[in-house]
């Protein structure tokens, strides 16, 4: 081998140790004494803990904290919300728009798209008799001049009403929510009180429907996920003991509003009604102060709700109703012919599934949302 050769080997023999050794410096072994050397890995942020006999302990480097502000519920839109319903408005309006004059046969159509929107017989015929004697006053013949003439009348239909909910000053008010079963009461009432808590009040909530096995558990979860008090008895037993214990635990522990469940069913309807006559009575009492009896109706059930309504308004004197569910398949008629026909001013609709979709009713975004 001549010595041209071994120069070569030489020169890659120094070229393979100084690679190896630019390999060995960037790698570090945490050794602890006595113990068997760990895998190569590559270095952390090491430090060394004098209380630990010399041994390398790794502490990650730590991020800077970063406090994240919630971001602000957001109000649910009606015209965003209301899809379906008003899908299905127009779908039974649209055909009106580019008429050029209404005659007997239209004016009849557009009475019975009213009817299938939901609205009501009764109500839906005295929508129309008052809008063809506007139509007649303006001279407006043409469908989309009597459509808009009609949108004013719902405007109007809907106005003017109080649609505030009551908590009276230095009162334990109680606030009785009323329906059937499957309606939405117990989820209307602990996303109301979330509500509640967050705009600085204290309620309580008071299971009151002891005959559904279900309800006080789900209610005690909707009172821990909205950070309030709960009272609940025993399954089977007697719903207005349980409201009238919530009524004076309220006072008890100052809070100003007693959200109070009720049953939904009992063996047939006279049962029900003279149970829930017999609760509100109950609630009434030293120191309750009953403000406000919900009734609380599923919007998809159309005209059913309004014989419930008629029910339950007969019995324990509701003073406003909560419409869930009025963003799915519900046509958006029945909120007219529940306040025309029994006067019952619509205060809360839900919206959707979330904590946050239970919204004041608002009329004027209703009636647009329904005909943009």
């Amino acid at each position: 081998m001549d010595a041209t050769t071994l120069l070569i080997i030489a020169a890659i023999a120094v070229a393979a140790l100084v690679a190896l050794g630019l390999v060995v410096r960037s790698r570090r072994r945490v050794v602890v004494p006595g113990a068997v050397d760990e895998l190569e890995r590559p270095e952390p942020d090491l430090r060394l803990d004098d209380s630990r006999d010399g041994v390398l302990v790794e502490e990650p480097s730590a991020a800077p904290t970063v406090a994240v502000e919630p971001e602000p519920a957001v109000k649910p839109s009606f015209f965003e919300r209301l899809t379906m319903a008003r899908s299905a408005f127009t779908g039974y309006l649209g055909g009106l728009v580019g008429l050029a004059r209404l005659g007997e046969d239209e004016w009849e159509e557009l009475e019975e798209a009213l009817i299938r929107a939901d609205v009501g017989v009764k109500t839906s015929m005295a929508l129309i008799s008052d809008v063809r004697a506007e139509a007649k006053e303006a001279e407006a013949t043409d469908g989309a001049a009597v459509l808009e003439i009609l949108k004013a009348r719902m405007h109007r239909e809907l106005a003017g009403k109080d649609r505030s909910l009551h908590l009276d000053d230095d009162e334990t008010n109680v606030w009785l929510f009323v329906g059937v079963n499957g309606v939405g009461k117990t989820t209307t009432i602990g996303k109301l009180g979330k509500r509640l808590v967050a705009d600085g009040h204290k309620p309580l909530m008071a299971a009151g429907d002891t005959f559904r096995a279900a309800a006080a558990e789900q209610l005690t979860l909707w009172a821990e996920r909205a950070g309030t008090e709960i009272v609940r008895g025993n399954e089977g037993g007697d719903p207005s003991s349980v409201i009238f214990d919530g009524v004076q635990a309220a006072a008890a522990r100052g809070c100003d509003v007693v959200l109070a469940d009720t049953a939904g069913r009992l063996q047939n309807k006279a049962n029900l009604m003279d149970e829930l006559t017999k609760v509100r009575r109950v609630a009434a009492k030293e120191p309750g102060h009953v403000s406000e009896v919900l009734l609380v109706l599923d919007a998809t059930t159309g005209q059913n709700g309004l014989s419930q309504a008629k029910v339950f308004a007969e019995a324990v004197d509701v003073t406003g109703v909560v419409l869930t569910k009025l963003d799915g398949s519900a046509k958006g008629g029945v909120v007219f012919a529940i306040e025309s026909e029994f006067g019952l001013p619509v205060k809360l609709v839900g919206l959707g599934e979330g904590v946050d979709d239970l919204v004041d009713f608002d009329p004027a975004e209703f009636v647009d949302a329904l005909f943009e």
